[in-house]
């Protein structure tokens, strides 16, 4: 089994920030009007047109919202990857493994549409929820599973979770982060477990 560094603890951050993200979804959906919701989300989004203008502080507030309501089985599963990884790496590490998928691969994607010629509608589009922070603690998770058959496994089903929405006949620029967060997340699993000693049976 994975060797975690530091003792565990029963989680307190996932739960806070899923209960926090439910709240405020809740709020958005059901308190405030159609076209009050539709402005505070685009305000918030991480998309080609906030970024261009310097609207840095998106890639906080974009992590806060949801475009749609939070539905419970979403919220569960929320919790227990964040939970998971905050119980048995600690509450920095799964922070910082979140903070890495949410801002590195929405400002990759960035990058990337940014270089190529995308349509007003692309550029104005609504980007928020917590989905690329969730692929990247995913991708760390699965990469410091125990070498041999479980972690082979693991990159099987994750490489099938990332690119099977890019086979859609439609993909969107939020596939290709996903896939994007779901690699940022394994690297950073491959190096803690050289650089920073968490360690795999053998």
């Amino acid at each position: 089994m994975t060797t975690p560094r530091t003792p565990r603890r029963l989680p307190r951050l996932a739960p806070a920030y899923v209960g926090a993200l439910s709240l405020a979804s809740a709020v958005t959906h059901h308190w405030l009007a159609p076209d009050d919701r539709e402005r505070l989300l685009k305000r918030c989004s991480t998309n080609v047109d906030n970024l261009e203008s310097g609207r840095w502080d998106t890639l906080a507030t974009s992590a806060l919202l949801m475009e749609g309501a939070m539905e419970l089985p979403y919220a569960l599963l929320l919790l227990a990857v964040l939970g998971h990884a905050e119980y048995a790496y600690g509450a920095w590490w799964a922070a910082g493994a979140f903070a890495l998928g949410h801002v590195g691969a929405t400002l990759l994607v960035y990058g990337g549409l940014r270089a190529v010629r995308t349509s007003p509608r692309t550029r104005s589009a609504t980007d928020v929820g917590p989905s690329y922070g969730y692929h990247a603690v995913l991708g760390a998770l699965g990469a410091l599973l125990p070498r041999g058959a479980a972690r082979t496994t693991a990159y099987a089903a994750l490489l099938a979770f990332g690119v099977r929405p890019l086979l859609r006949r439609r993909p969107t620029f939020t596939d290709a982060g996903h896939l994007t967060a779901l690699g940022l997340g394994v690297a950073l699993g491959l190096g803690c477990e050289r650089a920073l000693g968490y360690r795999s049976a053998q």
